[in-house]
């Protein structure tokens, strides 16, 4: 395995360790893909460092059972905030076919 590929999984791996960040967020931070993150966290650093994959697959997996505490505290938050904030989508139709607000 190319060496900077072993320390970017590495880094990847040490970074969610003490940050306990997203796959996407990491993926930010070290501007690659979603995709790259998770292939280098799921089967890169199984070859690497087993102990620290599983520890890493831990992370993971409380992220997966907290994920729809997540998307139900993001809903909420969208209605407190009420229709001032449409969706983009909503806007880009409405824009399509000539609607305007009431």
């Amino acid at each position: 395995m190319n060496e900077n590929i072993k320390k970017r999984v590495l880094e990847e791996a040490n970074h969610i360790l003490k940050t306990q960040d997203t796959i996407r967020n990491t993926a930010g931070i070290f501007s690659v893909s979603k995709s790259t993150v998770h292939n280098d966290l799921n089967t890169r650093l199984k070859k690497i460092d087993e102990n620290l994959s599983n520890e890493i697959s831990k992370i993971f997996k409380s992220h997966e059972e907290s994920k729809h505490i997540r998307g139900g505290e993001a809903t909420k938050e969208k209605y407190r905030r009420g229709n001032n904030n449409e969706s983009k989508q909503s806007t880009v139709y409405d824009r399509r076919y000539n609607i305007s607000e009431k």
